[in-house]
């Protein structure tokens, strides 16, 4: 296995299976990053601090059009792999903003959790449709947010910011594509699975490559559903 694919969770790694074969290491860079951004925001304890390693991030991301990257392995990676997608490194800012939500204090209000599901769900997913050369269905920023939101609400030590991420998952989960096109299914896995354990709530905890959500995935992958 990799270093990229081991720095993401399994069904992420499982959902790069489903995408286009040219797509994969993209969306495994992508996926890199964000465990980055997450590591930053987990190891944070003054948050200014951390808005300031976000920064780096920020304007590093966006010097790539200026230049070479500098001696970090992952920008080294975008820096190949945006232009010859042609797309813009700010395409990948909106990750950095949702994280930022979070250095905000527990518990997070609605305003700062819907401005993390935006950055970090919707962004993300409109940036994995990009790399994998799909324009985007106009659901996919509900899908995002799903996504997220149910992240969140299972990692986020606080739980009344778990409880507001759970029913805002919930309330978007109507919004959410019921069949996925084959180029996109690594994120219609995604969407499933998340939707499914915003039905469930908090009280089950989703053990994530379980057997059942595996099969589920597969299930997917042939149906689109």
């Amino acid at each position: 296995m990799s270093a990229e694919a081991a720095a993401v969770d399994p069904e992420r790694r499982l959902a790069v299976a489903y995408a286009p074969e040219r797509a994969r290491g993209a969306l495994l860079a992508l996926w890199r990053l964000d465990a980055t951004l997450a590591d930053v925001v987990r190891t944070t304890t003054e948050p200014t601090i951390g808005r300031m390693r976000l920064t780096w991030w920020y304007d590093a991301l966006l010097a790539l059009d200026d230049g070479p990257p500098p001696a970090e392995p992952l920008l080294a990676a975008f820096a190949d792999i945006l232009p010859e997608r042609g797309i813009p490194p700010a395409r990948l800012t909106p990750l950095i903003d949702g994280w930022e939500a979070l250095l905000d204090p527990l518990p997070l209000k609605p305003d700062a959790i819907d401005d993390y599901a935006r950055g970090r769900g919707a962004g993300q997913f409109r940036a994995a449709a990009a790399l994998i050369g799909v324009d985007p269905p106009e659901a996919i920023d509900a899908a995002g947010r799903l996504w997220a939101l149910v992240d969140l609400a299972f990692h986020i030590s606080d739980p009344v910011t778990a409880e507001r991420a759970i029913a805002a998952a919930r309330a978007v989960a109507g919004q959410v594509p019921r069949r996925w096109p084959p180029a996109l299914r690594a994120l219609g896995l995604l969407t499933v699975l998340a939707r499914r354990d915003a039905r469930a709530g908090l009280a089950r905890r989703p053990r994530r490559g379980a057997p059942g959500r595996v099969l589920r995935g597969l299930w997917h992958a042939m149906s689109g559903v």
